[in-house]
């Protein structure tokens, strides 16, 4: 590891701003207006460039549970809700705001039957009543599928389900878990949810520096070869920031994704209950694109392809893979080029589907 006498002035410099200006990233949030605020929902309306007049079907981040909803807007540079704005894209976002213990009794009935219809509505009324696109990243697109599954009604144009694993017998941590569920009984989420009312956030932030253990072992030698790389310490310094944001898990939806996502795999039969009936992914029938990550350990490609063969009754499913872990294949450093080409070809297809439609934005 030897530097030149170039990329020594390079890393004195990224070292002198770190000292001087506390980090590298620009952690700005994209500025967006409150348009809902509802029990768990707030529905926010990312502001587009002064001048510009977004156009095309409305755009709704779905995050997912625990993750902050800055996941869609890591840092500037590489923040999918930037590249949406600067697109043109009438863009919205989902915040589900914090998780106490207050909240141990929600669950799938509430986030897919409840919250996340109503925050589609919103956009959709607050868009002209254009049919809403749908991009959930993880458990945010299991929820998006669902949710267009158990209510067709609902005015949606389509879904991209990114890094979504729906076959977890591909998730290599999880088998191991389903004879102790078994032996179990499930006690292990009922025990949590009795002492704390769910998986408290620094569980939550373990979890998912355990998932990507190699990365953090091998972190202090990339970042000591990397101290010339503007860009990737600047990546670091997010991702950092994000884990820290963090959030806890309610009690009873993590009981139901141990149960019936993780051991019963429910979601390649016949589904999740959700308010009294079962509702499989079979009933999704709005166009689909599926990207997986190909270095993602959480949602490996083998667990979110059987998109491909499950979602039988959607006009079209198209499935993508893009480079990167489970947050980089969202938002990582070549996302740009993967990920987000993959969702702007798709979003402009829904464009043309529905006509160029435009609406002024305040």
């Amino acid at each position: 590891m030897i530097h030149s006498p170039r990329t020594l002035r390079t890393a004195a410099a990224n070292v002198a701003h770190k000292v001087l200006y506390g980090r590298l990233a620009d952690l700005r949030p994209m500025p967006a207006a409150l348009v809902d605020d509802g029990p768990k929902r707030s529905v926010y309306r990312y502001r587009p460039p002064r001048g510009v007049v977004p156009a095309g079907p409305p755009v709704l981040l779905v995050p997912p549970l625990a993750a902050p909803a800055r996941c869609y807007d890591l840092r500037r540079g590489c923040s999918l809700a930037e590249h949406l704005v600067g697109a043109g894209r009438l863009s919205y976002l989902l915040d589900y705001g914090p998780i106490d213990r207050d909240d141990r009794d929600l669950g799938f009935d509430e986030w897919v039957g409840e919250v996340l219809p109503a925050a589609i509505r919103t956009v959709s009324a607050d868009a002209g009543g254009q049919p809403v696109q749908l991009v959930g990243w993880c458990l945010g697109g299991i929820f998006a599928l669902l949710a267009a599954a158990a209510d067709p009604s609902l005015p949606i144009a389509s879904i991209a389900a990114v890094a979504t694993p729906v076959d977890t017998s591909a998730v290599r941590f999880v088998p191991p878990l389903r004879p102790l569920a078994r032996i179990a009984g499930g006690a292990p989420t009922g025990v949590v949810n009795a002492l704390f009312g769910g998986i408290p956030q620094p569980v939550v932030k373990r979890a998912y520096q355990l998932v990507g253990i190699d990365k953090y072992v091998l972190r202090p030698y990339k970042m000591l070869t990397n101290i010339d790389n503007a860009e990737f310490l600047a990546q670091v310094e997010a991702v950092d920031h994000f884990t820290n944001s963090m959030l806890a898990y309610p009690g009873r939806t993590a009981d139901q994704i141990y149960r019936r996502l993780l051991r019963d795999n429910a979601l390649t039969g016949e589904g999740v209950e959700i308010q009294g009936r079962a509702v499989a992914l079979d009933g999704v029938r709005v166009p689909v694109l599926a990207v997986a990550g190909s270095g993602d350990a959480v949602a490996p490609v083998a667990s979110v392809h059987p998109l491909t063969r499950l979602l039988v009754n959607a006009p079209e499913v198209r499935f993508a893979i893009a480079s990167g872990g489970h947050l980089g294949v969202l938002t990582g450093r070549s996302a740009r080029r993967t990920t987000w080409a993959h969702l702007d070809r798709w979003l402009d297809q829904g464009t043309l589907r529905h006509g160029n439609r435009t609406r002024a934005v305040s």
